[in-house]
């Protein structure tokens, strides 16, 4: 087991920087998710780990040596790539022994780490096969298992799961989350989607444009997005941004949204200055059916796009001129043209600085 530390760390390519200056410290045993668009530099942040990227500026070090300057082979970390990376005239053995013969590890040895990787995941009747006779999820299967049987001090997860379909997707993060119940290796994901991210991390990176945004639990960075960049990207659907300002009103802070709402604001933001432009999020399952009543206190507006889901009911309406979602019980609504009025707790109300769009209170 180890820890994982990025110092600074930076990669060019010509005049291009595409990572700038990341700092990262990773504790031993951690699962921890990079996430964040395509070309945020996520997945080459994870190859200069590897060492599969020279590094252009910073340190990089593992279980606390440095490893700039060392060879993938000598790092003692395993790989998990996107496209499985197998042997196709070897069988499913022979694949995941393959590291361990390199290396001189005598055959009984070999022998006991595969079939004992291979119980794990459940592919011990597969190990006479060719990878051309395994289906997507089978082979991924495979890749965990040759990283497996390396007991490396650090494991690497390039974006595995988006080969496969919905389905397999949803059973392999199921079946990941459950080899790191047995597995406490130090260990990181990288993927572009919030749900892996969500559902796998002890810790969440969430990157754009080469820089880290914010580091948190999930629950963190559910409950408290830093920016309104993270609080757009984490969450399914994505939350709704308005923009609007603050006001006080009858002794106490209101968010004043386009159309005229204005949503009462919960203590910890009373001390918004009045008049401050801001972006008032709001994430589409805390948005409720409000009873009639006073209009200015929630959102109204006409259904224009309605996505039956079976669990619940996904829909979009204008509120001054912009798109907001909300997610409301099944059934509730079942065709465009539908009015809709919802209300949101105060507490579930996020405020962003118009300006710096970063996070304004706790």
């Amino acid at each position: 087991m180890a820890t994982v530390s990025l110092r600074a760390l930076r990669k060019s390519y010509g005049d291009t920087e595409v990572v700038h200056g990341v700092d990262l410290e990773i504790r031993d045993e951690e699962f921890v998710v990079l996430v964040g668009p395509s070309g945020c530099g996520k997945s080459t942040i994870l190859r200069m780990l590897a060492g599969l990227e020279d590094i252009t500026a910073g340190v990089i070090a593992i279980d606390g040596a440095v490893v700039n300057d060392r060879d993938p082979k000598d790092r003692d970390i395993a790989m998990v790539f996107q496209d499985y990376a197998l042997y196709p005239h070897m069988s499913v053995f022979e694949n995941m022994a393959f590291s361990l013969r390199y290396r001189g590890v005598d055959k009984a040895e070999i022998r006991r780490r595969v079939e004992e990787a291979a119980a794990i995941l459940e592919i011990g009747a597969l190990l006479d096969r060719k990878p051309r006779q395994l289906s997507g999820g089978q082979r991924q299967r495979v890749a965990m298992g040759r990283a497996i049987v390396r007991k490396p001090k650090v494991f690497l997860f390039d974006e595995p799961l988006s080969n496969l379909d919905a389905k397999l997707r949803v059973q392999m993060r199921t079946e990941i989350k459950k080899l790191r119940q047995r597995v406490r290796t130090t260990t990181v994901f990288v993927t572009h989607d919030q749900v892996e991210a969500m559902t796998l991390a002890d810790r969440i990176v969430v990157l754009n444009n080469g820089v880290v945004l914010q580091a948190g639990t999930p629950e963190e960075i559910y409950d408290r997005p830093g920016t309104t960049f993270v609080a757009g990207f984490i969450g399914m659907p994505p939350m709704n941004l308005l923009p609007g300002h603050l006001e006080r009103r009858e002794g106490r802070s209101v968010a004043v949204l386009p159309g005229g709402a204005h949503l009462p604001l919960a203590a910890m933001d009373a001390d918004g200055a009045a008049g401050r432009k801001v972006f008032v999020g709001l994430r589409p399952e805390h948005l409720e059916w409000a009873p009639q009543g006073d209009a200015g206190s929630v959102l109204s507006g006409t259904a224009s796009v309605v996505e039956p889901l079976g669990s619940d009911t996904l829909v979009a309406f204008d509120v001054g001129g912009h798109d907001v979602q909300a997610r409301l019980p099944p059934r509730s609504v079942r065709s465009a043209g539908t009015p809709i009025q919802v209300r949101v707790a105060p507490e579930n109300i996020h405020l962003f600085d118009h300006a710096t769009e970063r996070r304004l209170g706790p």
